[in-house]
């Protein structure tokens, strides 16, 4: 075994099980390609409606809107209702959030 690859770090490991929370969440948000594919298009459009992205995926628009709201539950996505359509948008304040906890892995 190489002794270079495992060395001590320079500070203790400081477990943070909110911050560790938070990032599973997010984490098991995104656990599904469809769900990557949506915030990657919302992140692309900046605000979209459902019905262009259940015409982005080949699935159900069913199969959206509980992709979507799993998203919401995570905090990843906004959504508003305008009447009878849905417009959703990804959380800056999550993505930033989300980006700092996978970097400090």
């Amino acid at each position: 075994m190489d002794p270079t690859c495992c060395t001590t770090p320079d500070t203790p490991f400081q477990p943070s099980p909110s911050t560790d929370a938070q990032l599973a969440r997010y984490c098991k948000a995104l656990g599904h390609p469809h769900r990557v594919t949506i915030v990657r298009f919302l992140l692309a459009q900046q605000v979209c409606f459902a019905g262009e992205i259940a015409d982005l995926l080949p699935i159900a628009a069913s199969t959206v809107s509980q992709h979507l709201k799993l998203l919401k539950e995570a905090g990843l996505v906004q959504g508003e209702v305008d009447g009878a359509r849905r417009c959703y948008c990804v959380s800056p304040d999550a993505l930033a959030t989300l980006k700092a906890l996978v970097g400090a892995l």
